[in-house]
C-alpha cells in the first residue's frame, strides 16, 4: 500500500475504522475472458492489509496485493499479476469485485480463488455486494485512510481523459458517447452521497454484436453470454427485458473506474471527470496520481463519508 504521509487534515479522534468482513463468504462461476470455472471464497483479513488475492491452486504463497503496481493487462478488464509461477501467478476481471468492496467500504479481505479470473456473474457488481452485506462487516482496531488530491492530475489521448482535481469528498463525473442510436452521449454524476449498490453496483458490462468475433479471436470474451454482459446490436438490445438502466452503459463505465480506482490502495478524496474511459486509461491516472508525491497526501477519514450501510461488529468482535 502507499506510504503514509504526515497529516493533520483530519481529527484522529473523529475518523473511522477500518473494516473487514465478519465472516466468510463464497460463489463460483466462470470467467468471463477464459471461459474457466473457478470458486471463489472472501475471508476476513487484519488492519493494513488491503485487499489480496490468493490463487490457491498455485500453492500457500501465490499471493497478489490489489495495488495499481501489479497491473500488467488493461484489455477489456483488469488484470493482477506478479513473477514466478511460470508466468500463471494472474488474477483477471478483478474491477467488479473491487468495485464492490469499495462501495461496501470493506478495507481488508483476503480473497482465494483457484483460477486466472473472477467469475463474472451477472456482468455487474451486485452479485459481489449482496455477498459482502451476506458477510456482514467488522471494525478493527486502526483507522482508515484516504488519499487526499492535492494537486490536479490528468490523462488525455486525443477527446479523452481522466482528470481528478482537489476536492473535499470523492465524486465521479463520467461520459461516454458511442455511435449507437441506443447509447449515444450519456453522463453520470456520482459521489460519496449516492448509494453505490442503487446507483452503480446492478450495471452490467456491455458489447456490441459486431464486436464478438473480433474479441473472441484475440482469445477474450470466450466466456461471454447474454448471462453476463449487455450485447447490442444494429438496432436493439439482444437480452431479454432489455436494459436496466436506460443509461446502463455510462452507469458500467463508471462501475470499471470505482473498481480500477480502488487499486491506489486507499479510497481517494478528490473529484474525478472522465470522458469516455476504459480499464487502460483508468490505470494511467492512478500511476500517474501515485508517480507525482507532491499531488496527494494520505489523511484519516470522517465519519460523514458515505457507502452501503449494513450491520457492523465493534473492534475485535465476530469471527
Amino acid at each position: 500500500m502507499v506510504t503514509m504521509k504526515s497529516s493533520n487534515t483530519i481529527n484522529k479522534g473523529l475518523s473511522q475504522r477500518q473494516t473487514t468482513i465478519l465472516n466468510p463468504i463464497s460463489c463460483s462461476g466462470i470467467g468471463v475472458h477464459t471461459n474457466k470455472e473457478v470458486s471463489l471464497n472472501i475471508k476476513p483479513a487484519p488492519a493494513d492489509s488491503g485487499i489480496i488475492f490468493h490463487r490457491t491452486d498455485l500453492g500457500s504463497a501465490a499471493l497478489i496485493s490489489a495495488e495499481v503496481k501489479n497491473v500488467v493487462d488493461t484489455r477489456l478488464c483488469t488484470v493482477l499479476s506478479k513473477p514466478g509461477y511460470g508466468g500463471q501467478l494472474r488474477v483477471a476481471t478483478v474491477e467488479h469485485l473491487m468495485a464492490a468492496l469499495f462501495g461496501c467500504k470493506i478495507d481488508n479481505a483476503l480473497i482465494e480463488i483457484d483460477g486466472p479470473e473472477v467469475p463474472i456473474m451477472d456482468g455487474s457488481a451486485a452479485p459481489f455486494v449482496y455477498l459482502l452485506e451476506r458477510a456482514g462487516k467488522k471494525e478493527l482496531d486502526a483507522l482508515r485512510r484516504a488519499i487526499k488530491v492535492i494537486k490536479e492530475i490528468k490523462v488525455e489521448n486525443e477527446e479523452r481523459f481522466v482528470k481528478i482535481s482537489p476536492a473535499d469528498n470523492f465524486s465521479i463525473s463520467c461520459e461516454v458517447n458511442f455511435d449507437h442510436s441506443l447509447i449515444g452521449r450519456q453522463l453520470i454524476a456520482y459521489s460519496e452521497n449516492n448509494n453505490f449498490k442503487d446507483e452503480l453496483s446492478r450495471a452490467r458490462t456491455f458489447c456490441m454484436e459486431a464486436d464478438i468475433l473480433k474479441m473472441r479471436s484475440a482469445g477474450l470474451a470466450l466466456g461471454g453470454s447474454l448471462n453476463n454482459a449487455v450485447v447490442f446490436s444494429e438496432d436493439n438490445v439482444l437480452n431479454e427485458g432489455g436494459l436496466r438502466f436506460p443509461d446502463e452503459p455510462v452507469r458500467h463505465k463508471a462501475l470499471d473506474l470505482v473498481g480500477d480506482l480502488a487499486l491506489a490502495g486507499y479510497p481517494i478524496i478528490g473529484r474525478v471527470e472522465a470522458i469516455c474511459p476504459g480499464h487502460a486509461m483508468n490505470f494511467d491516472i492512478v500511476s500517474a496520481l501515485l508517480s507525482e508525491s507532491d499531488s496527494w497526501e494520505v489523511v484519516y477519514i470522517p465519519f460523514e463519508e458515505a457507502g452501503i450501510d449494513f450491520p457492523i461488529a465493534a473492534a475485535g468482535g465476530g469471527a
